[in-house]
C-alpha cells in the first residue's frame, strides 16, 4: 500500500479475513456505532471527512469491500453484489455490533441494506447517499453509454485502461474542478493493473435489468420502512437522478431529505462540509 497518502487518510487500519480474502477497515472512537459503506469505484477515502468529524463522539467503522481500496483483490474472487453482501453480513457478525447507523453510497446501498432487511433489529438509522436497491429496469435504466460498457469493449477499457476511477468517476461530478488531483489519484491508485480491476468490471455486470438478487432484495423492502432515514442527494447525478430519490422518498415512514443542487454523484466530495453537518444534525 505504498500508494496510500496518509495525510489524506491518517486513520488506523484493521484487518478482517473473509473466506474470500483479506478486507481492511477503519475502526476509531467509541460510542454509538456509525458504519460507512462505499460503492464503486471508491473506498473508505470517500468518508474521510465524516470519519474525522465523528471519531470523537462515535465508534466509526468504514469497510473496504474485497477488490477495492486497501483490501485484497484476488482476481478469481466472486465480486457479484450477492457475494459482497454475504461478506458484509459476516463482517458485521465479526464485529458483534448493534444499534447501528449505516451510511451508504452507490453500490454500497444494496450491499449493506441486504443485511438490514434480514436483521432490521441491528440497525437504528439509515443514511442513504445517491444509491439504489432495485434492478436497473423501467424508469431506472442507466444511461445507454454506461450500459454499453458491459460488452467486450467495455471490459477492455475497464481492465486495461482503468476506466472507472480514471474517467467515469470525474464524469459524474457536477463540477470536475471539485475533484482535487491528489484525491483523484488516491481513487485511481488502488487499481494498479488489470489483475486488480476485476471487482470494478464485475460491478458493470450487475447493471442487468433482470438481476434476480436485486429483485429479491427489493421484494423485502418493507423491513426498511420504519427505520428513521436521512437521504443526502446530489441532484446533478447523471446516473442516480430524481426518479431514484423519489422512490426512496415514497418508501419510508420517517424520512428527512437534503438535496444538493450543485453536487453530482459524490456529495461526500462536492458538499463535504454540509453533508457532514446534516449527518450530525440527524444523529442528534
Amino acid at each position: 500500500m505504498e500508494w496510500l497518502n496518509r495525510k489524506l487518510f491518517p486513520f488506523p487500519i484493521h484487518t478482517y479475513t473473509s473466506q474470500d480474502g483479506v478486507m481492511r477497515y477503519v475502526d476509531v472512537g467509541s460510542g454509538p456505532v456509525m458504519l460507512f459503506v462505499h460503492g464503486t469505484p471508491t473506498w473508505s477515502l470517500l468518508w474521510r471527512h465524516a470519519i474525522a468529524k465523528f471519531a470523537s463522539t462515535h465508534r466509526v467503522i468504514a469497510i473496504d469491500h474485497l477488490g477495492f481500496g486497501l483490501s485484497e483483490k484476488p482476481p478469481e474472487a466472486d465480486y457479484t453484489l450477492a457475494a459482497h453482501a454475504a461478506r458484509f453480513h459476516s463482517f458485521v457478525d465479526f464485529l458483534g455490533i448493534h444499534d447501528i447507523t449505516v451510511i451508504v453510497h452507490d453500490f454500497g446501498g444494496p450491499i449493506a441494506l441486504s443485511d438490514v432487511i434480514n436483521r432490521p433489529g441491528l440497525y437504528k438509522k439509515l443514511i442513504l447517499c445517491n444509491t439504489f436497491f432495485w434492478p436497473f429496469a423501467g424508469e431506472f435504466v442507466v444511461p445507454t453509454t454506461i450500459s454499453l460498457l458491459n460488452g467486450r469493449v467495455g471490459k477492455f477499457f475497464y481492465l486495461n485502461l482503468n476506466m472507472s476511477p480514471q474517467w467515469l468517476l470525474p464524469a459524474v461530478f457536477a463540477n470536475r474542478q471539485n475533484l482535487d488531483a491528489t484525491v483523484h489519484q488516491q481513487y485511481v491508485a488502488p487499481f494498479a493493473d488489470s489483475s486488480q480491476r476485476q471487482a470494478l468490471w464485475a460491478m458493470v455486470n450487475e447493471l442487468s435489468p433482470d438481476n434476480p438478487w436485486l429483485a429479491q432484495c427489493w421484494a423485502q423492502r418493507e423491513h426498511l420502512t420504519k427505520i428513521p432515514t436521512l437521504l443526502l442527494w446530489g441532484s446533478r447525478d447523471p446516473i442516480f437522478g430524481a426518479a431514484y430519490l423519489q422512490r426512496w422518498q415514497q418508501l419510508f415512514h420517517h424520512v428527512q431529505i437534503c438535496t444538493y443542487h450543485d453536487a453530482g454523484h459524490f456529495v461526500q466530495e462536492e458538499a463535504s462540509f454540509d453533508y457532514v453537518k446534516q449527518i450530525q444534525t440527524f444523529m442528534a
